[in-house]
């Protein structure tokens, strides 16, 4: 399956606290035609695992700041969710077309696993821009859809230290303007509490609990193959 045959990519997208209605037999029933699954950090891995072995479609996660080291399941041990795909440090194009990349953790407030203070986050940012620019060059764009754990600096964020945002994922939205930005973290208790917010071109959206993402795919255009327009330059030079 390609971009090229379907008009939206389904996303269901989640993190932070686990749910009945997600977490139950019927999920494919609530969730039809979902094509992707996106973790945004602080869910157990079984949790990960039962929603793609039911809705059968890729998962794409980054760790929370209160992701288990170690999770003992009936298989044995496991440090990550069997079947998904890491995206911290990462750029990944999926087979859909859409590229997405994306950081784990929050910002340091007790020294505890995958913290990091500001300055780790531009440091991580900045180390992921030469596969963007790579993306820019073979695809025509940097990405469509950025995942983190904690939000963007003043954009649904929090002012105790645990919750505060990324000063990095701000200037990331901005220079490399991803259709979305999905993050976690910053639980939500009242229904007036904003969770969707536009930064210039990225929709910034906490998926506390659950989100459903319906990504565009007629925004993603169709790839050359550079390779075979040189052969062809190449052929008519030669006469």
């Amino acid at each position: 399956m390609t971009h090229q045959d379907i008009p939206f990519l389904k996303i269901l997208a989640v993190s932070d606290v686990e749910l009945g209605l997600i977490y139950n037999p019927s999920l494919a029933s609530r969730f039809p035609d979902t094509n992707l699954v996106i973790g945004c950090g602080d869910l157990p891995y079984y949790y990960l695992e039962f929603m793609i072995s039911i809705l059968d479609v890729p998962l794409y996660y980054v760790h929370g700041n209160h992701a288990t080291e170690i999770e003992s399941s009936p298989e044995g041990l496991q440090s990550a969710p069997w079947g998904g795909n890491n995206l911290h440090m990462r750029c990944v194009r999926d087979p859909s077309g859409i590229l997405l990349a994306g950081i784990e953790g929050s910002l340091l407030y007790n020294y505890g696993p995958r913290q990091y203070s500001q300055a780790d986050m531009w440091s991580k940012v900045f180390l992921m821009t030469p596969a963007l620019f790579l993306n820019k060059l073979r695809y025509g764009r940097y990405l469509d859809i950025f995942v983190s754990h904690a939000s963007p600096w003043k954009i649904h964020d929090q002012d105790d230290r645990p919750h505060q945002g990324i000063k990095a994922f701000r200037w990331f939205d901005r220079v490399f303007a991803p259709a979305f930005h999905l993050h976690g973290h910053i639980h939500v208790y009242r229904r007036d509490t904003v969770t969707e917010t536009r930064l210039n071109q990225t929709r910034v959206i906490n998926t506390y609990g659950y989100r459903e993402v319906d990504f565009n795919c007629s925004d993603i255009p169709v790839q050359r193959s550079r390779d075979r327009d040189w052969r062809i330059r190449k052929r008519d030079e030669n006469g």
